[in-house]
């Protein structure tokens, strides 16, 4: 795959897109990811989170990583009944 020109969040449809030298670009659709790898508020925040402040590292983690385990580690789930 060619260099990576730019990446960024484009709020106008929902996509972290990726631009590469060669003119192809992926579009991913947060949304979507969303309803697939988020089960609670806190993991749909940590992806918010990476969406708006890294979306390099959004990309990267649903391109290449295991979104799931992620969201797992890095979030902390406590019902209030507890």
């Amino acid at each position: 795959m060619k260099p990576l020109i730019s990446c960024a969040y484009n709020m106008d449809n929902c996509c972290v897109e990726l631009k590469f030298a060669d003119g192809s670009m992926i579009a991913i659709d947060t949304i979507a990811v969303e309803n697939e790898v988020a089960d609670n508020m806190y993991q749909r925040s940590e992806l918010g989170y990476l969406i708006y402040n890294d979306p390099i590292g959004y990309a990267d983690l649903i391109l290449n990583g295991d979104p799931e385990t992620y969201l797992k580690t890095v979030t902390e789930y406590k019902p209030l009944d507890s």
